[in-house]
């Protein structure tokens, strides 16, 4: 490189000639994700290549056949007629078998999330002046609940239950019985509405919601509030924490293999009312900071006329449950704390459960969505290791490879960040996590319906792309379920993000 000339009060570089004819190091500069793109391509259309020669071959056989090889074929046909017609009806049987047997498709043709009125809204200011005014929390709680709330994620719009607004706190039966009416009719009257399904049509009920189980149940107040027919399968899910909307859709398509062109409706929700904690136990307060109020309902189908008008089809569901194991039941666990005061405990390891409980998931489902070059490499290197070296680091399997989004249940900040470092995600892939932490909090398994309705509102949802779903839960549970969509698909009408969707992204401070 020569020296600088001064022009104009500043400088220009004059680069050597020969430097500047040099081409570039390619082989530097190539990326080993590209290379893995590259294999994983080939791997995955290695049997068409396969194919290809063999096809040649056969037409090249069959184009060299003359009218007399035709014929002399024709004969043998006649001469072996009973074998002939044995064969195509052993085919004709096995044919029927496979159809009758096989697995019904379940198509998920729309579903609704429950938008708040404004006058619930509880901006950071709004919920620590109602907790000042709150006797049961002391100067230490009230520090605590301040600290967790600004390192949360959660943004200033998030919502609460029309009874913790009221000062005191109005946490009666009739009040919790009313935030249960308000999102889950909310959710289906939006659904019904936006589908045209008429309510009597729905066969099957699923309903979750883990901490409150009137008498009658949730299920029972949809069913009197639409006149649901009489013999509606419905079932009420409970205690079974933010990963139970997997665990509903998985038991509404274990429905649908069963009962024939049937509709199923899942709803999923939490209701904060009578789960608020008034006490002084941190590890009981980090719930009051994360969960607000949200909802969903979902229409599946098995219909194949209603596949053209669906938004996705299920592909996957895989359930883990690590309960057996004594620390994982009672990570997520609620009690009451040495005042009487009730409230769910979150402990201390529940990182880390939460990282086995993963594990467990994707190991079971790696096989299933996982390009077989991606299990070629992980098999190589598992066999690697064990022959040769020990110390030798596992491969990682790159799930990007399996799937184009990535719903992942916005629980809090610390397990969003956990699982882009371990999976190796991009911020795109986390962001529709994030933006739902924001902007509507911890709304416990339908968290991830609402991260869903930012994908499509972004407009990113395309044909053919795979999403995956994923969801923890008290007991401890990992649950995962994969969607393919079928179209481009568009937001619905009445979207959680129709008015505000221009504004994300949002920048974070944390």
């Amino acid at each position: 490189m020569e020296a600088a000339e001064p022009v104009n009060g500043g400088s220009v570089q004059i680069q050597n000639e020969n430097t500047s004819r040099k081409l570039p190091n390619f082989l530097q500069s190539v990326n080993i994700k590209y290379v893995k793109l590259g294999y994983h391509h080939l791997i995955k259309h290695l049997f068409k290549l396969c194919l290809v020669p063999l096809m040649a071959v056969m037409i090249s056989e069959i184009s060299r056949l003359t009218p007399d090889d035709f014929h002399q074929l024709w004969l043998h046909l006649q001469y072996n007629l009973v074998s002939f017609i044995l064969l195509s009806a052993l085919a004709v049987f096995g044919c029927t078998v496979f159809v009758m047997t096989r697995s019904r498709s379940v198509y998920l043709v729309d579903y609704s999330c429950y938008l708040p009125p404004e006058s619930l809204q509880v901006p950071y200011k709004k919920f620590m002046d109602h907790s000042k005014l709150i006797e049961d929390f002391n100067d230490s709680s009230l520090e605590f609940q301040r600290k967790i709330l600004e390192r949360s994620g959660l943004g200033e719009e998030t919502y609460l239950p029309e009874g913790l607004h009221c000062v005191p706190p109005r946490t009666t039966m009739v009040a919790a019985r009313e935030e249960a009416e308000q999102v889950m009719f909310g959710c289906l009257d939006k659904l019904f509405q936006n589908t045209k399904v008429n309510p009597r049509d729905i066969s099957v009920l699923v309903v979750n919601c883990s901490l409150f189980n009137p008498t009658p149940s949730l299920s029972a107040m949809i069913v009197n509030k639409y006149k649901l027919r009489g013999n509606v399968k419905s079932f009420n899910l409970g205690g079974m924490g933010c990963s139970a909307g997997v665990i509903s859709i998985d038991l509404a398509k274990d429905m649908l293999q069963v009962h024939r062109k049937t509709y199923a409706v899942v709803v999923s929700t939490e209701n904060i009312t009578q789960n608020w904690y008034f006490g002084n136990k941190k590890a009981m307060l980090i719930p009051n900071c994360l969960f607000r109020v949200g909802g969903t309902a979902v229409l599946l189908s098995n219909k194949a006329s209603d596949r053209r008008r669906s938004k996705y089809m299920m592909v996957h569901t895989v359930r883990t449950h690590k309960g057996a194991n004594e620390k994982a039941f009672n990570c997520v666990y609620q009690e009451q704390d040495d005042n009487g005061k009730t409230g769910v405990s979150l402990s201390k390891d529940l990182m880390a459960i939460a990282g086995e409980a993963l594990k467990a998931n994707i190991t079971t489902l790696g096989p299933l969505v996982l390009p077989i070059s991606e299990q070629i490499l992980f098999f190589a290197t598992l066999v690697a290791k064990k022959l040769f070296n020990a110390k030798m680091k596992p491969y990682i399997p790159d799930f990007k490879l399996a799937f184009d989004h990535f719903c992942i249940h916005a629980g809090g900040r610390a397990v969003i960040d956990e699982l882009e470092k371990n999976l190796e995600l991009s911020v795109t892939h986390v962001e529709a996590s994030r933006m739902t932490l924001h902007r509507f909090g911890n709304t416990s398994s339908s968290s991830i319906w609402y991260e869903l309705a930012y994908i499509e509102a972004k407009g990113r949802m395309k044909k053919g792309d795979r999403v995956w779903q994923i969801a923890f839960g008290s007991g401890f549970k990992c649950n995962s379920a994969v969607w393919v969509a079928l179209n481009n698909v568009k937001p619905s009408v009445s979207s959680p993000w129709e008015h505000c969707i221009d504004r994300y992204p949002v920048k974070l401070d944390y």
